[in-house]
């Protein structure tokens, strides 16, 4: 019951660090999963392309396939709409952190 509740919360902070780094520069799938690691979010990408792929569908990243070394790579960026997404969602982070940090 406890992971399955800490999963929902934590897929919500997986959401929050993709937007963020997909503003900052184009990502990739891998990269992401690494990124996540050192944030203590070990997934697999078994469930990190599903969001990714979400999130396009929802307008809130844009893809871009490049050739890398011979293999098309998938990067992902945020549309305008992801960017309005992110400031709303760093605005009620903050928020509840002021609340709950003591």
């Amino acid at each position: 019951m406890e992971d399955k509740v800490l999963r929902k919360l934590f897929l919500g902070f997986i959401h929050i660090h993709i937007l963020h780094h997909a503003k900052e520069h184009p990502i990739f799938g891998v990269w992401m999963l690494e990124e996540l690691k050192e944030h203590g979010y070990n997934i697999s990408s078994g469930t990190l392309y599903p969001i990714l792929h979400s999130m396009e569908s929802d307008g809130l990243l844009i893809r871009e396939d490049r050739n890398v070394e011979g293999k098309i790579r998938k990067y992902y960026t945020t549309t305008e709409k992801g960017n309005l997404i992110l400031i709303e969602a760093r605005k009620k982070a903050y928020e509840l952190f002021k609340e709950i940090k003591d």
